[in-house]
């Protein structure tokens, strides 16, 4: 590990040694996002306080109350988001096959990347170590500016660049049909995607020169978001070894695994009850993200089940207005349940890809059918395909029929039952937030204790 020199001379006049806590390391985590975003921050964030370290996650406001819950500080974060104000319209800005990626970035993060510096500030001054997450634009800045120890994470591999393993691009599908051109062909196509990105980054370039950072020719969405330091990318290797061409410290550690709404959270006993009562379902869940945008895939999913004569679980959100009047024999709708616990009891799980469901339907030893909605879900979905664990078909193609049919082949063929068994014992054997902690912890030894005086 590389000894970290610190200098904490030039911190802002709100830094306050004395808030945090005795002889105790104080770690920050930022991020923002879904509960995909969030809730593999909270497994590190519990592990670290299990070794002692004090822990603030910094997010949007909406998660206060289960941040908080669990123990672990809280401080608020703009942009905020608020359950109440979840609008399908901007689900639907968010998921576009097409144009979700660069609304993100563009639409929700850069107009309010000079407020989330505001926000970010007094909390981060408080930091013996921060941990980011790639859209924290405002966090590397300020671990930049001040020679914060910095550990920067990934949650999905699509978001290295890579010309060896070069991933799924949603916008431009026909890329990953050219993988027989080799990387040579790749870094040119992402030096061409890098020209159009750079002219997005203008707010975060202004903020660097008004804190007083030099220029850079670094992007700040394709480099600068990787720490010199340590870049922990949180997902399995067996989903995804390491690549050369990721940035330089780059480790590996497997998933790391929370998923309950609340602090505590079991499954809920009519679920349990409907579980034992026949045999196992399929499980059609959207996510915490695209089950705002569903459209007719409930509807489709339930006529594909009763069609395969199969009973089936469909998670449906927690504001859904969907109703249980009228469901066919077999059929069980469900607001929410921890995956960790439903998806082993399934026969096939049916989810839309994000990276922390992909991790629970690995982890269960299920066959899987992605249906992606947009962003990192398309590589997901490819990635599972590859490893012989489940089958995907586009959102535009799913319907009864063709839904039916894919779950025909994953429940007949039993090469993919027993491939999907395979690899969960592989990654069952892992333990992502143990192994992130650990990277973590080994970079803290380096800082020194925070001053009793």
């Amino acid at each position: 590990m590389i000894d970290i020199a610190i200098d904490r001379s030039d911190r802002p006049s709100g830094y306050n040694i004395g808030m945090a806590l005795q002889s105790t390391k104080h770690v920050v985590i930022s991020t923002f996002g879904s509960f995909g975003d969030l809730h593999p921050y909270i497994a590190i964030a519990l592990e670290l306080q299990s070794r002692g370290y004090r822990v603030t996650i910094a997010t949007s406001g909406v998660y206060k109350e289960k941040i908080e819950s669990e123990g672990i500080g809280f401080h608020g974060v703009r942009p905020h988001m608020y359950r109440g104000d979840i609008d399908p319209e901007l689900i639907k800005k968010i998921m576009d096959i097409k144009t979700g990626p660069e609304y993100v970035i563009r639409g929700l993060m850069l107009p309010h990347v000079r407020e989330s510096y505001e926000d970010l500030e007094p909390i981060l001054s408080q930091a013996d170590l921060v941990v980011t997450h790639p859209l924290t634009f405002a966090s590397h800045l300020y671990a930049e500016k001040y020679n914060t120890p910095w550990v920067s994470t990934v949650l999905q591999p699509s978001v290295f660049f890579s010309a060896i393993d070069p991933p799924i691009f949603p916008n431009a599908p026909i890329l990953h049909r050219l993988r027989w051109l080799g990387p040579g062909f790749y870094r040119w196509a992402y030096s061409q995607i890098r020209k159009v990105i750079a002219k997005w980054m203008t707010p975060v370039h202004e903020l660097r020169r008004d804190i007083g950072l030099p220029p850079t020719t670094r992007d700040p969405l394709l480099d600068s978001e990787f720490s010199p330091q340590l870049n922990l990318a949180l997902f399995s290797p067996v989903f995804a070894p390491l690549v050369s061409d990721w940035p330089p410290n780059t480790k590996v550690t497997g998933f790391p695994i929370y998923d309950r709404r609340t602090k505590g959270e079991g499954m809920p006993e009519d679920l349990l009850k409907f579980l034992d009562d026949g045999q196992p379902p399929i499980v059609f869940t959207l996510g915490s993200s695209a089950v705002h945008d569903p459209g007719a895939f409930y509807a489709d999913s339930i006529k594909a089940s009763v069609d395969l004569g199969r009973r089936s679980v469909l998670l449906v959100g927690l504001e859904t207005n969907e109703t249980t009047e009228k469901l066919p024999e077999g059929i069980f709708l469900c607001r929410y349940a921890p995956h960790s616990d439903l998806f082993p009891r399934a026969c096939a799980i049916v989810h839309q890809g994000g990276v922390g469901t992909t991790a629970q339907a690995l982890r269960s030893g299920r066959p899987t059918l992605i249906v992606p909605w947009g962003q990192d879900q398309p590589d997901n979905a490819s990635r599972i395909v590859r490893l012989g664990v489940g089958r995907t078909i586009m959102r535009a193609q799913y319907n009864a029929s063709t839904a039916a049919h894919e779950l025909g082949r994953l429940l007949s063929e039993g090469a993919y039952s027993y491939r999907a068994k395979e690899i969960s014992k592989k990654i069952l054997a892992e333990d992502g937030t143990r192994a992130a902690v650990d990277e973590i912890e080994a970079m803290l030894s380096t800082v020194p204790e925070p001053s009793t005086a």
